[in-house]
């Protein structure tokens, strides 16, 4: 019988989902969480092993005789090393889309929580201040209506398009910027610009690129200089695409209106990170793609990718064996 092991399956399933799409295949063992000392012991003797954090390097997948298969259990793959993967005749696939309306949805939830003020209102009124005031409303600072203004989109896959649509619906004018995308074209309502041109424009920027290169620190001390004063700055793609002293720096002199973020470099952060103390800053833990429905589509299209693998039609592979 196949060996599947999970090695770091409490954030996908925490009690709420069934294992069942991928026990259906094989003998299943499922870790919540595997430190690095572990994983060999744990996958050494199986055909299958789904990752979401935990690194396959090229150390670890050259001592591996029996693996045939490593799904990750996520979009990005950077966790495994796909050339030593390769090297042994190992398919790796990833998930792929799931979480496009959670990630979009979690976007807005930003968005609104700094144009509306929510939190800060809710801790005013908790805190006692409703109770005592001399008026029947009150403020602590501007409150910004979204009808009319500019929403910046920085990359233009399928979140960001679905992001589009929202801000539309909310009278936004949106403009992106897309290495892929030449300035002038127009594309499911949205203007292509160069990223000067959106960084000046915008009264909202939204981070929706991928991770390389090329997009790493890109909004920093000059990006944030080149930005309307007080505009809103959204990230809910990768951490290392901003600055972080940079951005904790253009909150406090007030270049920057307000920093919503689901994504750090280090995650956990660590305690000294310039955010966590920025005024006008609110961080989540990294969970836009966490809905329960995103969870069970990712759940869903790991046993999918398993069962395709099985029956000699893989799909979703990133390492270029299919």
């Amino acid at each position: 019988m196949m060996k599947i092991v999970v090695l770091d399956g409490y954030t996908l399933n925490p009690g709420d989902l069934d294992w069942e799409p991928l026990a259906r295949f094989g003998e299943l063992a499922v870790y919540d969480r595997t430190r690095p000392e572990e994983v060999y012991d744990r996958i050494a003797k199986a055909q299958v092993v789904f990752t979401n954090k935990v690194i396959l390097d090229k150390t670890m997948i050259d001592r591996l005789d029996q693996i045939k298969f490593i799904g990750v259990l996520a979009t990005g793959y950077n966790v495994v090393d796909l050339s030593a993967a390769k090297a042994r005749g190992i398919m790796v696939s990833n998930i792929p889309a799931y979480g496009t309306d959670s990630v979009a949805q979690w976007t807005f939830a930003h968005l609104l929580n700094l144009a509306s003020r929510i939190a800060e209102s809710s801790g005013a009124v908790r805190a006692g201040q409703w109770t005592t005031s001399p008026d029947f409303s009150f403020w602590r600072g501007p409150l910004i209506e979204l009808t009319g203004k500019t929403f910046g989109l920085v990359g233009f896959g399928a979140i960001g398009r679905r992001v589009a649509t929202i801000a539309a619906a909310f009278g936004m004018r949106v403009v992106g910027y897309s290495r892929h995308l030449q300035p002038g074209q127009v594309i499911h309502g949205v203007s292509s610009v160069d990223l000067d041109t959106l960084l000046k424009t915008s009264d909202v920027v939204s981070l929706h690129c991928p991770l390389n290169e090329n997009s790493r620190g890109m909004i920093n001390a000059a990006a944030l200089a080149k930005m309307k004063p007080g505009a809103f700055l959204i990230n809910t793609g990768r951490g290392p695409l901003i600055d972080e002293q940079a951005v904790a720096d253009a909150l406090e002199s007030g270049q920057l209106g307000g920093f919503g973020a689901d994504v750090l470099s280090t995650e956990p952060p660590l305690a000294d990170n310039p955010l966590l103390s920025a005024k006008n800053c609110y961080l989540t833990p990294h969970n836009a793609w966490a809905t329960r429905e995103a969870r069970q589509r990712l759940l869903n299209t790991a046993s999918q990718n398993l069962e395709s693998f099985i029956s000699g039609s893989p799909r979703n592979i990133v390492n270029g064996l299919n």
